[in-house]
């Protein structure tokens, strides 16, 4: 009698498990190629990018490291590469080892301005950053991400080239080293578009 009630709750327990291989086989089925579809990552970033080429760059004014203020607005007649970052995203750091000599020497004595701010990050971080890496370059500082967030609401390193207008002209996400050529002949094309302009008024 026990070996036959053992019997039937052994055969009970292995219906109820083809019947829950059954339900999952079937779920399976029903999904694509027998996965959860993925997100284009194309469409992805851009549906987090808030400005885009064409559009008025959003007005913001920033905390620099040095204690200083730097609003975008007060900038009018320069080219700016607005620049988020942080300390703990590695292509950000691969990007920053490029600026020096590929974009703030390559543009000195222009009316250019290369502008990091570094995204929802303490002073005391980037602070500590700064002196691990010897950068001495201008950094804004924004914490709260308030300035970050009108520009876009995930994703970093994230560059904005903004014309003497005020206009952004390009904006990009991520570090490739051809797209970071791109950028360079960008803000050469802007600044001379810039130049040209003031000598025909």
């Amino acid at each position: 009698m026990a070996i036959r009630k053992h019997h039937r709750k052994s055969s009970r327990q292995l219906w109820i498990m083809l019947a829950l291989i059954a339900v999952i086989a079937a779920v399976i089925a029903l999904l694509p190629n027998g996965a959860e579809p993925e997100p284009q990552p194309a469409d992805e970033l851009e549906a987090t990018t808030l400005v885009h080429a064409g559009e008025e760059a959003p007005d913001f004014s920033v905390g620099m490291f040095d204690g200083s203020t730097v609003t975008l607005s007060e900038l009018r007649g320069k080219v700016v590469l607005l620049n988020f970052w942080a300390t703990w995203c590695p292509p950000c750091r691969e990007e920053l080892t490029h600026v020096q000599s590929d974009i703030i020497d390559r543009f000195a004595g222009r009316d250019f301005l290369f502008l990091p701010v570094s995204r929802g990050e303490s002073r005391q971080a980037v602070a500590a950053f700064r002196q691990k890496t010897g950068y001495d370059f201008p950094m804004g500082l924004d914490s709260t991400r308030s300035v970050y967030d009108r520009y876009a609401s995930n994703y970093i390193p994230r560059n904005f080239l903004i014309d003497a207008e005020g206009k952004v002209v390009t904006a990009t996400i991520g570090f490739e080293p051809e797209e970071f050529d791109e950028l360079i002949r960008a803000i050469e094309a802007t600044l001379a578009q810039a130049e040209q302009n003031r000598t025909e008024e």
